[in-house]
């Protein structure tokens, strides 16, 4: 993972640069690229030496739903060039994360064990503003594993008050 992390990184800082003026319009043809990207006969027909870089191009074309601009096609093309078609997830991730940076958003994941309403949310969004001192951009998944509680990952961070984690807590000290 760390290797895709580090090949992604001149590509999506490269286009964030490029894209300074337009990040919203790069941002929603990345993300249709890079769904279509992680498709697993797409890739080995990328990996075929007996396919071009026209080809892909050309399958990948006809498959997007809105069509690309020179931007985006050009784009595409020096991915497929160079072999990176399988790090098109990260780039677009990289690029999100250099997105909310300059706009002072972070993403946050949420994993509850059941389903959290919208008032609860926006409680619970304004609570973890304040713990983690940063707007966030909250995306909310249904994890049954949990039993109860939460689980919030920002960046690299993790609060997790999930009944899971608390059992665990409890068995390292029934066992230590």
């Amino acid at each position: 993972m760390a290797e895709l992390a580090t090949i992604a990184r001149p590509y999506s800082e490269a286009l964030f640069q490029a894209a300074a003026h337009n990040l919203e319009s790069v941002s929603s043809w990345l993300d249709e690229l890079a769904l279509i990207a992680s498709d697993a006969q797409l890739q080995e027909l990328d990996a075929s030496p007996a396919s071009t870089t026209q080809q892909v191009l050309d399958v990948i074309c006809g498959v997007v739903k809105t069509p690309l601009d020179d931007q985006a096609k050009n784009f595409l093309r020096t991915v497929i060039d160079n072999r990176r078609l399988s790090a098109l997830p990260q780039m677009a991730a990289q690029f999100h994360a250099l997105k909310n940076q300059r706009s002072g958003v972070f993403d946050a994941e949420v994993y509850s064990a059941f389903p959290i309403s919208d008032i609860e949310l926006k409680d619970l969004l304004s609570l973890l503003e304040k713990r983690f001192a940063r707007k966030l951009k909250l995306s909310v998944v249904t994890d049954a594993s949990l039993i109860g509680g939460i689980r919030v990952v920002v960046g690299d961070e993790v609060l997790d008050t999930s009944v899971k984690a608390r059992l665990e807590q409890m068995k390292v000290a029934l066992t230590a």
